[in-house]
């Protein structure tokens, strides 16, 4: 049986939409049905075309279809790609979670796995406690978090991040930093595997 992965992300500048297209990728290749889906942009359309990189970039997602609670009632298992802003999800992340109440309220979201990757300017700008900070919703949700934990050696070649992985704003996606997310999303596949058996 096939696990249905819903892997919703938010990204300004493009870092998280490339980690989620990777691990869209491996969640295929394992076998999964995929969902891919962009968080909406709740920032002032001011303030987005102002900067012409975010501006760029919401025109590269323009043909991904936009998150809804719907997509994760679908899903037997979520995987979140989000940046750190000031130690925390973004306010884009968090505006769609406070959309969840009727599905978190129905039992919807319980038992399901899911699992978090994150992104930020520099090696310490907060990528643990944005996981962390996820995860405890999750665990108000009734899931399963999945982390990475120390299962794979590439886990060291890429900061041994047991939590989720996290990649350095600037820093070159190479066949560790793919792979470490290859890895993630693997087990976050068949821990859905098993649940759903």
């Amino acid at each position: 049986m096939s696990a249905k992965l819903a892997i919703l992300f938010y990204s300004t500048y493009g870092t998280n939409h490339r980690m989620a297209g990777i691990a869209a990728d491996a969640a295929r290749t394992a076998g999964a049905e995929v969902r891919l889906r962009k968080i909406a942009e709740t920032a002032p359309d001011e303030v987005v075309n102002g900067q012409e990189a975010w501006k760029a970039q919401v025109e590269r997602m323009a043909d991904i279809e936009t998150a809804t609670p719907a997509d994760l009632e679908w899903a037997d298992a979520y995987l979140f790609s989000a940046p750190t802003r000031f130690g925390q999800a973004p306010s884009q992340v968090r505006a769609f979670i406070d959309t969840l109440g009727g599905l978190w309220s129905a039992g919807k979201l319980a038992d399901k796995p899911v699992s978090a990757m994150t992104s930020a300017q520099n090696l310490h700008g907060g990528q643990e406690a944005t996981i962390l900070g996820l995860y405890t919703t999750f665990l108000h949700w009734g899931s399963v978090i999945v982390p990475p934990g120390y299962t794979d050696p590439v886990l060291y070649k890429v900061g041994g991040n047991p939590y989720g992985y996290s990649h350095t704003q600037g820093d070159e996606f190479d066949d560790a930093a793919c792979e470490a997310i290859a890895h993630q999303t693997r087990r976050l596949v068949r821990m859905a595997e098993k649940l759903s058996a």
